[in-house]
């Protein structure tokens, strides 16, 4: 079972005065409270990352953190979103492999972006909703210094839903994570992408949601001997919730699943032409 993360753990990615500020329940962000027992539970989702990561390693299966509160808007020395300590960059951190992130919440992963922005060894990839908090992840912000060409983004417009996501990881996710070749490969996963949820435009299907993560999960199989680390961050209808985590476990012990929430809706010819976009400006470090 996970432990809380311990401060030197989580000072690999955030400032200690941050920490302190957490520890001490100060004040970060207006959409991040703090209260006397938010450092101990935000440290356990970060050691429940932790924990999952070095599984999801050592035995070459793929693993899944449901751990709150979420991480991926907070960066070394802030907090927003949601979110406290980035459980995914705390457990990415920790492992020290060279590490694929895919980001497939509804908000772009800010927090994340920046921490790995000038990193070569961490290639950081977020589909999320354009024009939405928190107002990062244009197609141009493509990382700084040795960090250049190892992050991308695919905003999509209010209604791309599973045939927009589709198109997206077969001609951008897909290739460059082959030619990056990780040895481990993240899954921020973000619930509300799904046409249920209350706090997004975006139109993923439970079906199409499940077969995004089948893809995935094929091609960790394929890169990295299946070492896949999936990390809950948003999402907030939980009956469509449940329903996509359930069936993304179900595919990986075999079980077939029946979903309710298969209503497909897709601008896709919008979706269609954010992806020629980032391909446009991705081809300058990947064959794509």
């Amino acid at each position: 079972s996970p432990e809380k993360a311990s401060a030197e753990q989580i000072s690999r990615v955030h400032d200690i005065d941050y920490i302190n500020t957490i520890k001490n329940a100060g004040f970060i962000d207006f959409e991040a409270p703090v209260h006397k027992e938010t450092f101990d539970i935000a440290s356990l989702a970060a050691g429940g990352t932790i924990t999952a990561a070095k599984y999801a390693f050592e035995n070459k299966k793929p693993v899944f953190a449901l751990v709150r509160p979420p991480g991926h808007h907070s960066g070394k020395d802030y907090g927003g979103g949601f979110c406290y300590f980035n459980n995914a960059a705390v457990g990415v951190k920790n492992l020290n492999k060279k590490t694929a992130i895919i980001d497939i919440d509804l908000h772009h992963g800010n927090g994340t972006s920046d921490i790995f922005y000038e990193d070569s060894d961490v290639l950081y990839i977020s589909t999320h909703q354009a024009g939405i908090y928190p107002g990062t992840g244009r197609i141009e912000e493509t990382g700084k210094g040795n960090g250049e060409g190892f992050n991308m983004n695919i905003p999509f417009p209010s209604g791309c839903g599973d045939k927009s996501f589709d198109l997206a990881f077969e001609k951008t996710i897909k290739p460059v994570v082959n030619q990056f070749s990780p040895e481990i490969i993240f899954v921020s996963f973000g619930g509300d992408a799904h046409y249920m949820d209350p706090l997004g435009g975006l139109s993923l299907s439970s079906l199409g949601y499940v077969s995004l993560c089948e893809k995935i999960t094929n091609l960790a199989k394929n890169v990295c001997d299946s070492k896949l680390c999936f990390v809950l961050e948003g999402g907030y209808n939980v009956d469509a919730l449940s329903e996509v985590v359930a069936g993304i476990v179900g595919f990986w012990h075999n079980k077939k699943m029946s979903y309710e929430f298969t209503n497909v809706n897709d601008n896709f010819d919008t979706g269609k032409r954010i992806v020629e976009k980032v391909m446009d400006v991705q081809k300058r470090y990947w064959e794509l």
